[in-house]
């Protein structure tokens, strides 16, 4: 299995910038991707946050398995953590974003009240890896193009201040990856999600690892979407590939399939929930 690693120089400021900017907010709101809870946890991201209070926000839910995402926010609650799924294309749950943020900030409201305070505002940092969202959600919650979007990692390159409202300000941060992977299933999920730019990727290992996971989770949705009328549970991921190739007729000569063009068409497929929703992860597993 080839390394996967994405660590440009504006990451590597970033993180300098995030520490010092931390010691301004009350809350940092940490966005996740709903398909990899864990995986898409950056472990520089909880040096940075010490034990600043967090909202995890899993994004994309949409494109997640619907109880596995149920089943992840049981998971962080038994740890003290309060979770949120969200999906920004939909709009599902962000009108529940703030008053999430107002639980768990609870003490520090009582305590504000305590003082006599009526008009209570807080400063939120949002964190997350790249692609997973921010720009998106924090566009959202401030009704207006405040960031820039785009569906590609590495759009936002600076820290911003938005006002949401006169309650909440929020600070954009860029997508942060961490320097080296130290388990490369975690590189590759993040590479399957669309957060590590294709162009350094190995197309063809990402595609034999999610065949595999898939196969042996969800392989009614891979027969399904490409019509497969074998038993592909003993199938190898490259069997599988040539499978597809023939039932979508795509070959580059002399009858041998164009695996290229197949595992770019399933990775598209895969990232635009053509085959169906589905999680990578699993709590505990």
């Amino acid at each position: 299995m080839g390394l996967i690693q994405w660590f440009p120089g504006h990451m590597a400021k970033a993180k300098r910038e995030i520490s010092e900017y931390v010691k301004l907010v009350d809350i940092v709101i940490e966005l996740r991707d709903a398909r990899i809870p864990l995986s898409s946890k950056n472990p520089i991201v909880d040096d940075i946050v010490g034990k600043k209070p967090r909202l995890i926000l899993l994004c994309k839910s949409k494109m997640a398995d619907p109880k596995i995402t149920k089943d992840w926010i049981e998971y962080f609650k038994k740890d003290g953590i309060y979770a949120l799924d969200i999906d920004s294309i939909s709009k599902y749950n962000i009108n529940l974003i703030i008053p999430s943020i107002k639980i768990v900030l609870k003490d520090l409201i009582e305590k504000k009240q305590s003082k006599g305070l009526k008009a209570i505002s807080f400063k939120a940092m949002v964190l997350g890896i790249p692609n997973v969202g921010k720009s998106t959600l924090i566009n959202l919650l401030a009704k207006r193009k405040a960031t820039k979007v785009g569906d590609r990692p590495g759009v936002t390159k600076t820290q911003t201040w938005i006002k949401v409202d006169d309650e909440l300000l929020l600070l954009d941060t860029p997508g942060i990856l961490w320097p080296k992977f130290e388990d490369q299933n975690v590189g590759m999920k993040i590479a399957l999600c669309g957060s590590i730019k294709d162009e350094i990727l190995d197309i063809e290992q990402i595609t034999s690892y999610a065949i595999n996971y898939i196969k042996k989770y969800y392989p009614n949705l891979l027969t399904q979407r490409y019509e497969l009328e074998t038993d592909i549970k003993d199938l190898s991921g490259e069997e599988i590939i040539n499978l597809i190739g023939e039932k979508k007729n795509l070959y580059k000569h002399k009858g041998l399939v164009d695996t290229n063009r197949v595992n770019t068409m399933f990775l598209n497929d895969l990232r635009n929930i053509r085959i169906g929703a589905m999680t990578f992860e699993r709590p505990n597993e």
